[in-house]
């Protein structure tokens, strides 16, 4: 793959990093120590509770607004053949009016998700080098720690798909949790002066083509928790945490005025160890906006990507 440069049919090695006028300080790519591997704030207002789903690939449970849509599809496999098409088509769309797709992803059982995308017809299809690849938060760990969302995407996603090396945007891992979240900030208004990146024209913070992000048990989303200060943060575009109620402590995550300025986000999660946490952010509770969850929100188009477990309470 264009990421890699394929050493032996079982070894890959990264490109060492490169340092280009648009991100002077973060490490691009670098994976050095990495093992070998084989590579194989709008709510719906539900009413009525989803009580059966047809045989359909894909059941949409009658709950859309303007902004907002939830999706509801039988099963795991089904909701990442229609991720795929779903960032595919959005791919199409940003490349021919913009000449670039900036997507962000988180960690978590997302990359998995995006399986699809890595098959055909996508692999041949999609304008892999108009791709730029981000992440919404990361642990402050070196990037061939099994804890690094990162290597999770490498090892996942990068690995299969032609993204050109300088166009994957990791975290600098030899700095600190606050140098690195500073740093990862003076990439991006590096690219936005540079025009890769979009400015939104409602809040003045960037603006992402797509974010795919996950959710967690608990409702947190990338690395901004329940009751954290941090889910308050007004101004930065990036920031940092020592004290993760989830290992490990140290991140760096984007904020809710980042993260609310993206054109499309798809909001993935399955599994019934999650229906919880849909329930209270896509049901009546009253307790919604405590979840973080519940106060992602986006410019054009917001699109949750339930599975039947994980819509299981609504």
């Amino acid at each position: 793959m264009a990421s890699a440069l394929s050493l032996s049919s079982s070894l890959r090695y990264i490109r060492p990093p490169t340092r280009t006028s648009h991100a002077p300080l973060i490490s691009r790519l670098p994976l050095s120590r990495l093992q070998p591997h084989t590579i194989t704030p709008l709510r719906a207002n539900l009413k009525t509770p989803i009580s059966a789903l047809g045989s359909s690939p894909s059941s949409t449970a009658g709950m859309e607004s303007q902004k907002k849509k939830v999706e509801v599809f039988d099963s795991e496999e089904q909701l990442a053949a229609q991720l795929a098409k779903y960032t595919a088509d959005l791919s199409e769309k940003f490349a021919k009016e913009r000449g670039a797709f900036t997507v962000v992803v988180s960690g978590g059982s997302l990359i998995n998700s995006m399986r699809k995308l890595c098959e055909a017809p996508y692999l041949d299809s999609v304008e892999w080098g108009k791709w730029h690849l981000f992440w919404v938060d990361e642990r402050v760990v070196p990037k061939d720690h099994e804890d690094s969302n990162y290597k999770l995407a490498y090892d996942g996603f990068l690995s299969k798909v032609p993204i050109p090396a300088g166009n994957v945007y990791a975290i600098n891992d030899a700095l600190s949790a606050e140098g690195a979240a500073d740093d990862y900030e003076t990439c991006l208004k590096h690219l936005v002066t540079n025009g890769v990146l979009a400015t939104s024209k409602t809040s003045g913070f960037p603006k992402f083509d797509i974010m795919l992000l996950g959710m967690g048990p608990d409702g947190h989303v990338a690395s901004l928790f329940p009751g954290h200060p941090l889910v308050n943060e007004k101004e930065k575009w990036v920031t940092f945490i020592k004290d993760s109620p989830k290992p490990p402590p140290e991140r760096i995550t984007f904020t809710f005025p980042v993260i609310n300025s993206s054109a499309y986000i798809a909001m993935v999660v399955n599994g019934a160890g999650k229906s919880g946490a849909v329930q209270t952010a896509l049901g009546n509770s009253e307790n919604s906006d405590t979840l973080p969850v519940a106060l992602v929100a986006a410019e054009d188009e917001l699109t949750w990507f339930l599975d039947k477990e994980a819509a299981s309470k609504l």
